[in-house]
């Protein structure tokens, strides 16, 4: 399965775009829609770039969603995963809660698990509580 349009458009915008290299809020240096994999300090690129590396990154998590999950979902939800996936890490998606509600069929209780994942540092952050929000809109 593959991330619609509207799921990409959703990472987009909670990631937003930059073009030179940043620190992200858990201290990672990070470029483009949340892209972190080989970035500098000093590092830029193309809008161009961001897209390729944005469509590199929702690959891995695609897999990542699409060996984890062993049961059918449908689009929204694959884009919902994706996104959290994205956000928190493959290794922190499949090893969560939610992958193993949904797989036992507990998809209400998987849904339920998306408030959680709003944590940097052991704080609730706001934008992380408005990110799960919009994702599980689309469900």
């Amino acid at each position: 399965m593959k991330t619609s349009q509207a799921g990409k458009d959703l990472i987009k915008q909670y990631e937003g775009l930059k073009l030179t290299a940043y620190k992200c809020s858990a201290g990672k240096d990070t470029i483009g829609y949340g892209h972190t994999h080989g970035v500098k300090p000093g590092d830029h690129i193309t809008q161009a770039q961001a897209e390729a590396f944005l469509d590199e990154d929702l690959a891995v998590f695609e897999l990542t969603v699409n060996t984890a999950i062993k049961r059918p979902m449908n689009p929204h939800q694959f884009d919902a995963m994706v996104a959290l996936a994205f956000n928190i890490g493959g290794a922190a998606f499949a090893g969560s809660t939610l992958v193993k509600k949904f797989n036992t069929g507990d998809t209400q209780g998987a849904s339920d698990e998306f408030p959680y994942w709003c944590h940097c540092g052991g704080d609730v952050v706001p934008g992380l509580v408005k990110r799960r929000a919009a994702v599980l809109a689309q469900t």
